[in-house]
């Protein structure tokens, strides 16, 4: 579909699936190197990197690999809210552990913080960052990224687990709001 229409909003094709896998494998592919023997844990955060998750996990050749989730919300409708509630919290054993942090986007860094804060609590060896998408114009706190798939302009976006609203995160590809 080039065009969508969510609610009150309309998106045109901005990322074609096509691109979002070319941009997971050469991820993935970073990740296996990096992350030979460490022994990692990748943490989804719920509910928008859901689809970016699956996408790299079954990449991962690290047979030691392990993935778990967290839920944190910090959007209302198109907008940051600039606070962050924890849903779901971690309840592994982190400590000694490689931990990669798996986002679909970073834009204000408002929510990857407030992560990489609770994880650090938990005495993990290392924190790795790994988004798919990252507005830097966007950026209200600077947080470190490892590993980032494209980075993209300050446009609303849906699709591919990102949302309006609760929809449109079904959408395979990622659509960005037209000017109406």
């Amino acid at each position: 579909m080039k065009n969508v229409t969510i609610l009150d909003k309309d998106f045109e094709l901005f990322i074609p699936y096509e691109k979002i896998r070319s941009i997971i494998e050469e991820m993935a592919e970073q990740m296996n190197k990096d992350l030979k023997d460490k022994n990692p844990l990748f943490l989804c955060i719920l509910n928008g990197s859901f689809m970016f998750a699956a996408e790299i996990f079954k990449r991962i050749s690290l047979l030691d690999a392990e993935i778990s989730f967290i839920k944190l919300a910090s959007y209302s409708g198109t907008n940051t809210t600039g606070s962050v509630k924890e849903l779901i919290g971690l309840n592994e054993d982190l400590t000694g552990r490689t931990v990669v942090v798996l986002e679909d986007i970073v834009d204000s860094g408002i929510t990857i913080d407030k992560t990489i804060e609770q994880i650090k609590s938990k005495n993990p060896l290392e924190i790795k960052i790994a988004t798919l998408l990252l507005k830097p114009d966007a950026l209200r706190v600077q947080v470190p990224l490892d590993y980032i798939g494209i980075e993209i302009p300050n446009d609303f976006i849906v699709g591919y687990g990102l949302d309006y609203n609760g929809r449109g995160r079904n959408l395979i590809d990622i659509y960005k709001v037209t000017e109406n």
